[in-house]
C-alpha cells in the first residue's frame, strides 16, 4: 500500500495568520495529527491537557495535546494535536482531515471531499 504525504500549513487559532507549512504523512488510522513540539511551542500553542499511547510492542507513552489551526488549500479547520517528541513521526490524524471536510480513499490514497451532513430539528423555533 502506498503513502499519501501533503504539505499542511499548521497555525494557532489565536493568531490565524500565522502558520508553517510541515510535510505530514496522512494517517486515517491515527485520531490526531502530530507536530513536533518546537514547532507548536513556536506558534505559541499551549498545552490543555496529556494522552496515553499505546505502541505497537504494547509499551505506553504519555504526550502533551493541545489545538492548533490546519490550513490545506482553501480548506481551514482546528483539531486537537499531540506536541510529538523527537522520535513522532510527523502524522495528519483522522480528527484533521475531519476538520477539514476531507477523507482518504484508502484504495487510491487520494483525498475525496467529506459528505457534510447537518441534522435539523423538525420543531419551529
Amino acid at each position: 500500500m502506498g503513502l499519501t504525504v501533503l504539505e499542511v500549513e499548521v497555525g494557532n487559532p489565536a493568531s490565524p495568520k500565522t502558520r508553517i507549512p510541515l510535510e505530514f504523512l496522512v494517517d486515517s488510522g491515527a485520531i490526531y495529527s502530530v507536530v513536533p513540539a518546537p514547532i507548536l511551542d513556536k506558534l505559541g500553542i499551549k498545552p490543555i491537557g496529556k494522552q496515553v499511547f499505546r505502541l505497537a510492542d504494547g509499551s505506553k507513552i504519555v504526550r502533551r495535546k493541545g489545538i492548533a489551526l490546519f490550513k490545506y488549500g482553501r480548506k481551514t479547520g482546528g483539531a486537537d494535536v499531540v506536541f510529538g517528541e523527537k522520535t513522532d513521526s510527523i502524522l495528519l490524524g483522522a480528527l484533521t482531515l475531519e476538520a477539514l471536510g476531507l477523507a482518504l480513499d484508502p484504495i487510491r490514497r487520494v483525498l475525496r471531499p467529506l459528505p457534510m451532513i447537518l441534522a435539523r430539528s423538525s420543531r419551529a423555533g
